[in-house]
């Protein structure tokens, strides 16, 4: 895999990022972490920076402010780039993404550009949601799914690993959402692009410390946003190839 590179964006995860940072470097000790934080106020970013000075495979990124997840995690693909990370993996910093799981990820992104930690795949689990989050989930990707065209089961899903190439095929300078609509916009712009993309089951668990960044606003523009880019790929597909609209997708 060459040299490996764990981003985890955090907003005040000041009880978080010291826990999860220590499982990374436990299921992964070869990776480096970087840390991404958007100036939090509870201090996440001084403990971030601690945690750096006592482990030269963990990186700091201090941003201005709170400007979304796919904001920071954009920030983060350019910081590995800039460094020469063959590989970027996407994980959360509340601990619903084990980072026990990862050495799966990163065995199957041997063979694979994009490696998806999938929820809704075959041997997944999903541990103390409320059957609303568990039908949102599931009614989101199955939508996404559909409107999209694409073969992938849990598009919202932010557990990931990206290598360089498939960096590299994606218009990144192009996207603008954040939340579960930045996700589901890189598996379609890597889906477009052509690059393999698999998925791997984990195990997902509610957050048990601070508070979920999950709001409204985020479903909506999630909606919003795939049914606007359903929309422009099937006009896209037609005007192409007028027979294909019956084989969508």
């Amino acid at each position: 895999m060459g040299r490996v590179l764990v981003v985890v964006p955090t907003y005040n995860e000041a009880d978080n990022v010291g826990r999860i940072v220590a499982r990374v470097r436990a299921a992964a000790p070869a990776v480096d972490v970087l840390v991404a934080d958007d100036n939090s106020p509870d201090g996440t970013g001084a403990i971030a920076d601690s945690l750096a000075g006592n482990d030269p495979r963990v990186h700091v990124l201090h941003r201005a402010g709170k400007e979304g997840l796919g904001a920071a995690y954009l920030a983060g693909f350019a910081w590995a780039r800039a460094r020469g990370y063959d590989a970027v993996v996407e994980m959360d910093a509340d601990g619903s993404h084990a980072p026990e799981d990862l050495p799966a990820l990163l065995d199957a992104a041997r063979d694979a550009d994009v490696v998806i930690g999938s929820r809704w795949t075959r041997g997944a689990r999903v541990l103390n949601w409320p059957w609303r989050r568990l039908l949102l989930s599931r009614v989101g990707n199955l939508y996404a799914r559909l409107a999209l065209g694409m073969p992938v089961s849990d598009a919202t899903g932010g557990y990931r690993v990206y290598r360089r190439s498939a960096l590299d095929a994606i218009d990144l300078d192009s996207v603008r959402s954040q939340g579960y609509a930045f996700q589901v916009e890189l598996s379609r712009l890597a889906h477009r692009a052509g690059v393999r993309i698999v998925e791997v089951p984990i195990t997902f668990a509610e957050r048990e410390h601070g508070d979920s960044k999950m709001s409204p606003l985020i479903v909506v523009e999630a909606l919003w946003r795939v049914t606007r880019w359903g929309l422009r790929d099937r006009l896209a597909t037609v005007q192409a190839r007028p027979d294909a609209l019956a084989r969508w997708p």
